[in-house]
């Protein structure tokens, strides 16, 4: 059996407030291969926090607190600030939610690639620029040398977020955590930039964390779910075996998604007193 890429086992994330500590993770535990992961769950479930932890972008007053968290061998939480920064982005990346607003507004798009490639790795300029123009051709950009001389409010939404891509992916990390990446996209447009992902993390050996509150979408393109709820996972499944989820949450946020062939007259929703929290299957 291969090494997992990533182990986690007993991640909280905890939080100070005005009532006490609350935590939004709550020693959860999950392994990763090079494969691609779906976490799924309503807003507040902790999914967005399990993704920022995993990179240690969790910053004080939060508290971040592991028994085992180990990325292909490299133990995380005992790396340095210095160890830490060297490893994101270069072996682990994210996009972030909605990520065209996280793109520098002064710099032109193929700057911005560029600077994504030279923090981890040193180009003369001709090969730094075939290799920004080559991962603007991966992600589908048409005439990729125009587009490298855009700036973000110059790009639509649709380019913005390949732009992202682009630039998560050309260090050639070993894992992508796409927290959310096509929230604002409309829907043709994020099954384009949903595939441009597969193909690259499928291409390239990768492992791919995906974090979505859409499982339909998340069962589309992962080979494994964790459903969360509350900070904690309470069922995982294989991707394709999703319709048959036991566990009542699950089952009650697929009762709640609309089908192309509604002919319910109202949508169920989530009967939050039928079910408590904590893991389970």
């Amino acid at each position: 059996m291969s090494v997992p890429l990533l182990e986690v086992e007993g991640l909280t994330v905890t939080f100070p407030t005005a009532r006490g500590p609350v935590d939004v993770v709550r020693g959860i535990s999950f392994s990763l291969g090079r494969e691609r992961l779906g976490i799924v769950g309503e807003s507040g479930s902790g999914k967005s926090m399990t993704g920022r932890s995993i990179l240690r972008l969790i910053r004080p007053p939060g508290h971040v607190s592991a028994g085992r968290l180990v990325f292909d061998g490299i133990d995380l939480l005992a790396l340095s600030e210095r160890r830490m920064r060297a490893l994101r982005g270069a072996r682990i990346s994210m996009v972030m939610q909605d990520p065209k607003f996280s793109l520098n507004p002064v710099m032109t798009v193929g700057e911005q690639i560029a600077e994504a490639l030279l923090t981890h790795a040193k180009l003369p300029r001709r090969a730094l620029k075939a290799r920004v123009l080559s991962m603007l051709e991966a992600v589908r950009i048409n005439d990729p040398e125009r587009v490298a001389g855009l700036y973000p409010h110059e790009v639509s939404g649709g380019m913005g977020q390949r732009v992202m891509i682009a630039m998560m992916l050309i260090p050639e990390p070993d894992l992508l955590i796409a927290d959310e990446p096509t929230s604002a996209l409309d829907v043709s447009v994020q099954a384009q930039v949903l595939d441009i992902i597969d193909d690259l993390v499928t291409g390239k050996g990768m492992g791919l964390i995906l974090i979505s509150h859409d499982l339909n979408l998340v069962a589309r393109y992962c080979d494994r779910i964790l459903v969360m709820n509350g900070g904690e996972i309470v069922e995982e499944c294989r991707a394709s075996e999703l319709h048959l989820a036991r566990h009542p949450y699950t089952r009650g946020l697929l009762a709640a998604m609309p089908r192309m062939d509604e002919d319910r007259d109202v949508l169920p929703v989530l009967d939050r007193g039928a079910w408590t929290t904590g893991a389970g299957t």
